[in-house]
C-alpha cells in the first residue's frame, strides 16, 4: 500500500530537475509560448463574486493560422471566433460582426500570451507552491505589484503543458475579485473538427475603426507604471445622440475604462465598487463629466481621473 501511495504522489507531482531549477519568470514565459503554440482544449469556471460562469475554449493551428473558439455554456447563445488576427462574435438575436485583434477577451489575461518582459515594469515574479488543478500538477507563480497603485495576481501553471490551470486577482487584504480555473484540460495532437470549419468559414467583414474626426485629444500626466493607451474611441450614444470620449488603458493585466462626456443634470456616485471588484470613480470638470473603471484600487482610479488633461489638437 505504501509503494502504491508513493507512486501516485510522484505520479502528481513529477520531480523534474529541468523544472526545480526554473525562475518564476521562466514558467512565464514557458507559459506565454504554450498559449500560442500548444492546441488544446479547455473547460473553465470564471468566478466573480457570487457570480459564476462555465466556458470552454479551443486552440490549434490550422495550416499555420492561430484558430480559436469560446463558448459560454450558460444562458442565451454567446460564442467568439478568432482566425488569425480576426475575431467575430456570435450572440443571440444580433447579428454576427468580427473586428481586428489578437486574442479573445474574457479567458485568460492578455499579458500571458504576450512578451513576459512588459510586465517587469510594474510587477515582479515570486515562486510559489505546487498543487493539483483539473488532476493535473501545477506550479504557482505569484505576481506582485511594485507599488500601491494596482492588486496582486497569482498563476498556477501546469507542469507538463505550461499551459495556465488557475488565475486569481485579490485586494491587498487576500480578498478574492476575479478567478478563472480549469476544471478539464485536453492536450491534442491536431486541431478538432470545429477550429477546421472555422478557419473555412466566411465570417463577416471587420467592422471600420471609430471615425475620429469630432474626438477631443485627452491626454494623462500621470498612469501607473507599465500603464499604456490601447485604444481610443469616439462616438454617439444609441438614443441620446451623446458624444462620448472612450480611452482604454491597459497594463496586459488590468484593463482600465476612461469615459469623457457632457456633464449632465444626473448626480452620479463619486465612489463606487461593486461585487465583483470593479471600482469605478467620476470627477466632474467644468461641462465635462469623467468615469475611470478598472478591477484596480480606487485611488488609483481617482489619481488617473485627475490627470487627465484636453491638450490641443496637433
Amino acid at each position: 500500500m505504501r509503494i502504491f501511495l508513493l507512486a501516485l504522489l510522484i505520479a502528481a507531482f513529477p520531480a523534474a530537475s529541468a523544472q526545480q531549477e526554473l525562475s518564476a519568470k521562466s514558467w512565464l514565459e514557458h507559459m506565454s509560448d504554450a498559449l500560442s503554440q500548444q492546441q488544446f482544449k479547455v473547460s473553465l469556471i470564471h468566478l466573480q463574486a457570487d457570480h459564476i460562469r462555465p466556458l470552454v475554449y479551443l486552440h490549434g493551428k490550422v495550416d499555420g493560422k492561430d484558430v480559436a473558439f469560446l463558448e459560454h455554456l450558460n444562458g442565451p447563445p454567446k460564442n467568439a471566433v478568432r482566425v488569425g488576427d480576426t475575431v467575430t462574435f456570435l450572440e443571440h438575436d444580433q447579428p454576427a460582426y468580427s473586428v481586428t485583434a489578437s486574442r479573445i477577451q474574457g479567458v485568460w489575461p492578455a499579458a500571458f500570451s504576450e512578451n513576459i518582459d512588459a510586465l517587469e515594469t510594474g510587477y515582479e515574479f515570486v515562486l510559489g507552491g505546487r498543487s493539483r488543478i483539473a488532476g493535473r500538477p501545477g506550479q504557482m507563480i505569484r505576481i506582485i505589484p511594485k507599488d500601491k497603485h494596482r492588486y496582486a495576481h497569482q498563476v498556477w501553471v501546469d507542469m507538463e503543458s505550461y499551459l495556465p490551470l488557475r488565475y486569481d486577482l485579490m485586494t491587498d487584504d487576500k480578498q478574492l475579485i476575479e478567478q478563472m480555473m480549469a476544471v478539464e484540460l485536453i492536450l491534442l495532437q491536431t486541431p478538432p473538427a470545429l477550429l477546421q470549419e472555422a478557419a473555412e468559414e466566411e465570417w463577416p467583414a471587420v467592422i471600420n475603426s471609430a471615425e475620429r474626426a469630432d474626438g477631443q485629444n485627452w491626454q494623462f500626466t500621470w498612469l501607473p507604471a507599465g500603464f499604456d493607451v490601447t485604444v481610443r474611441d469616439h462616438h454617439r450614444l444609441i438614443g441620446s445622440q451623446e458624444a462620448v470620449e472612450y480611452v482604454g488603458l491597459s497594463d496586459g493585466l488590468v484593463n482600465v475604462s476612461v469615459y469623457v462626456a457632457r456633464a449632465s443634470d444626473t448626480q452620479l456616485p463619486e465612489e463606487l465598487v461593486t461585487r465583483s471588484g470593479l471600482s469605478l470613480v467620476t470627477e466632474s470638470r467644468g461641462n465635462a463629466e469623467i468615469v475611470v473603471m478598472g478591477k484596480m484600487p480606487p485611488e488609483t482610479l481617482k489619481r488617473i481621473a485627475d490627470s487627465l488633461r484636453l491638450d490641443a489638437q496637433p
